[in-house]
């Protein structure tokens, strides 16, 4: 595994600027690869990609940026097909690589966490950002009005981390929150906090953990339901306390019979393994090498 990070200067300059510099490390690790993973002669290299960022996506293979997160400020990149601009800037560096897989790190981790262990049902980044996806039934999602998948399940991505918009109407936890702080609008961690104790207080149930998987269990069984995590605020040495932290609020939240039940797990790199296992699943060739 290679890790490369983006130049402060690129955060805020051009889309091309942006996506030449990615097309670029993609060449460089490609050209230092081993000779086990050298394509066969006329076929392209293909890739997933995971894309952090809030985007409308079209495809397994097409999104458009929706608006850049985290630091990032670059006006010409949004509503633009991002995998239309990677596809283009490796062009540019020479490279016939086709993107297979549009993936959002959270469905990633996701992604390649269930593919080791059908027991997770959710997964969570803790980073620069934070997000879920969990695993629902088809039949319980109100909006889908589309063919049924054959497993009955869908992936929900939550973008929990996505709240600072003018299209989300403020709710009586902003307005009061806002009212104390003095960084209105800026203070998710603390909404979530109040949301999460009023549904608490209120419901005689708690949130995705406690639902899924519990309503199609015989009396008496009992199902492990694993939640993988990525991100630095929770692999990290020395936010060991976070993690203690979550582990007990689980616990006080949820009640002790439910959260031994729930068991957190660690999926290192989960996003970037994620994105190439449903590349490979969307690969061009997978007929040819099936028959």
């Amino acid at each position: 595994m290679q890790e490369v990070s983006i130049p402060p200067h690129l955060m805020i300059g051009s889309s091309d600027a942006l996506f030449d510099y990615i097309a670029l490390a993609l060449a460089m690790f490609v050209a230092t690869g081993s000779e086990d993973l050298h394509v066969s002669p006329g076929r392209q290299r293909e890739l997933g990609f995971t894309f952090s960022f809030p985007v409308r996506q079209t495809s397994i293979s097409s999104g458009t940026l929706i608006k850049l997160t985290k630091g990032f400020s670059i006006d010409d990149t949004v509503g633009q097909d991002v995998v239309g601009e990677l596809t283009k800037a490796l062009e540019r560096a020479g490279r016939d690589i086709r993107v297979a897989a549009l993936v959002n790190d959270t469905i990633g981790t996701l992604a390649r966490a269930r593919y080791n262990n059908p027991d997770v049902i959710a997964a969570v980044i803790l980073g620069t950002g934070t997000n879920a996806a969990y695993v629902e039934r088809a039949h319980a999602i109100p909006k889908w009005h589309g063919l049924v998948p054959k497993s009955g399940d869908m992936v929900i991505n939550a973008e929990w981390g996505n709240f600072r918009s003018s299209h989300l109407p403020l709710t009586e936890y902003d307005q009061a929150l806002d009212a104390e702080s003095l960084n209105p609008g800026e203070q998710l961690g603390e909404i979530v906090r109040r949301v999460l104790c009023k549904v608490a207080e209120e419901a005689a149930f708690f949130g995705i953990l406690k639902k899924l998987g519990t309503d199609t269990l015989k009396e008496g069984e009992q199902k492990k339901s694993v939640v993988a995590l990525d991100g630095g605020l929770f692999e990290h040495e020395y936010y060991t306390k976070f993690r203690t932290c979550m582990e007990k609020t689980l616990e006080e939240l949820l009640g002790e019979e439910v959260s031994k039940n729930i068991v957190i797990e660690h999926s290192n790199d989960g996003c970037g393994i994620g994105a190439a296992l449903l590349a490979a699943s969307y690969s061009q060739y997978m007929e040819v090498e099936e028959s």
